[in-house]
């Protein structure tokens, strides 16, 4: 079979070495996930168990209008419940009942624990198996966590996919091989990864999620996947677990992550190499087009990356490989240097790398350095810009189509807005 097409970047082995702090941090949690999964998962609805206050967290980051009928809702436990001098479980099945009774389109029910259910205890567990007999067949209930207490927001997609996987349907030795893309992706993004694989040559293409959770693709020891997103690592485990084959490739972001993504999948199906790059040939060129707009402004500046949804290290390499931006550091909440292999290696020498978060210690490093931009949360962008640093808002990056060819131009725009817009404010 052939290899991945080789990298021409630096080696990661010259990176500085990786800075690992515990203190407090600066994250949405992990109910965030629900605004993107539930426009993905069109037959699933997501129903929080929780306090006002993750409910007013999801209608605020999705803007949701008082007469629109939304894919989610949250069960708000007030003080009684947390009090104990009512039975949860009770008025959770109340509300499911009800819920189901005004949904009849409602397929797949997911009960979302949050930091209120997990205080008190509450089995989501065994309620969504208790809740799934009930109202088998017609709906399948399962549950995942999305509590404030995971290490990052984008956990709440690695939680909810980690649910899936269970309920994929078994493949035997014998079925042919196939290949699932995991991560949610927007609906046009998807469309162009199954239409480039199409061409490559490779047949069985599926996603996980997919557009209905009744449609989960199989899996099998001939299942073959790819990561998305960076951030997909209890997912991958319970893949693998299932007898799925993780394809080790650098992650979808500019040309050279969706070439080498691509070329991954076609090396793991025994498909030659050149026959690859003469079908994604006009995308790359495409793709080299737009980026070439940005670069003008991007080139040598400098870019400091606070840990916030896993794709810094990724983006990092996008961002100095391709448009010439200079990384002073690299945080990320969890650096997972297994499925970060070739993106480390990828790195210009002499980045450093930090894991997890110590704010204040970060920002003191920010404020020395002084980085052209910053990519870090919502709550620490207002006051770095009141200081005069540019800022980029790290979730914007989550909620946007970034991946593949036809994104890379748009991405390299999400960096370059925030330096056009300073200029315009010195004029």
């Amino acid at each position: 079979m052939n290899a991945p097409a080789a990298l021409k970047a630096p080696a990661g082995s010259d990176c500085a070495p990786v800075l690992k702090e515990r203190g407090q941090r600066e994250v949405f949690c992990g109910l965030t996930g629900i605004i993107w999964l539930h426009r993905k998962m069109q037959d699933a609805f997501f129903l929080v168990v929780g306090s006002r206050t993750c409910a007013h967290l999801i209608q605020s980051a999705a803007g949701v209008m008082i007469f629109a009928e939304p894919r989610f809702a949250t069960a708000i436990m007030e003080e009684r419940d947390l009090a104990g001098l009512a039975d949860a479980n009770e008025e959770l099945d109340r509300i499911v009942d009800q819920l189901l009774a005004r949904r009849p389109e409602i397929k797949s029910l997911f009960l979302v624990g949050s930091c209120p259910s997990e205080v008190i205890k509450l089995d989501l567990s065994k309620a969504a198996q208790r809740l799934s007999t009930k109202h088998a067949p017609q709906v399948r209930v399962l549950n995942y966590s999305g509590s404030g207490i995971e290490t990052t927001f984008t956990q709440g997609e690695d939680a909810c996919l980690e649910a899936l996987v269970p309920e994929m349907p078994v493949l035997g030795a014998d079925a042919p091989a196939n290949l699932v893309i995991v991560g949610s992706l927007p609906d046009i993004v998807e469309d162009q990864f199954k239409r480039l694989f199409a061409g490559i040559g490779i047949d069985h293409v599926a996603s996980l999620p997919e557009r209905a959770v009744a449609d989960l693709p199989g899996v099998g020891p001939n299942t073959r996947f790819l990561l998305a997103q960076p951030f997909l690592n209890d997912t991958a485990h319970a893949l693998t677990k299932r007898g799925a084959h993780r394809i080790d490739a650098l992650f979808p972001f500019g040309v050279e992550g969706t070439s080498n993504w691509l070329h991954a999948a076609a090396a793991a199906f025994g498909i030659d190499a050149a026959h690859v790059d003469a079908v994604i040939a006009p995308y790359q060129e495409r793709a080299r087009t737009a980026l070439a707009h940005q670069r003008e402004r991007l080139a040598g500046k400098t870019i400091f990356f606070m840990p916030d949804s896993q794709l810094e290290v990724p983006l990092a390499r996008f961002l100095a490989n391709e448009l010439g931006m200079i990384p002073l550091e690299v945080g990320t909440p969890y650096l997972h240097t297994a499925h970060m292999a070739q993106e480390l290696a990828a790195l210009p020498t002499g980045v450093q790398l930090s894991e997890g978060q110590d704010v204040d210690k970060q920002l003191d490093r920010v404020r020395s350095a002084r980085p052209d931009l910053t990519v870090c949360g919502l709550g620490l962008a207002n006051p770095l810009e009141a200081e005069g640093l540019s800022t980029k808002w790290a979730i914007e990056l989550v909620f946007s189509p970034i991946h593949g060819f036809d994104q890379a131009g748009d991405l390299a725009e999400l960096f370059a807005r925030p330096l056009r817009r300073r200029d315009v404010l010195k004029v």
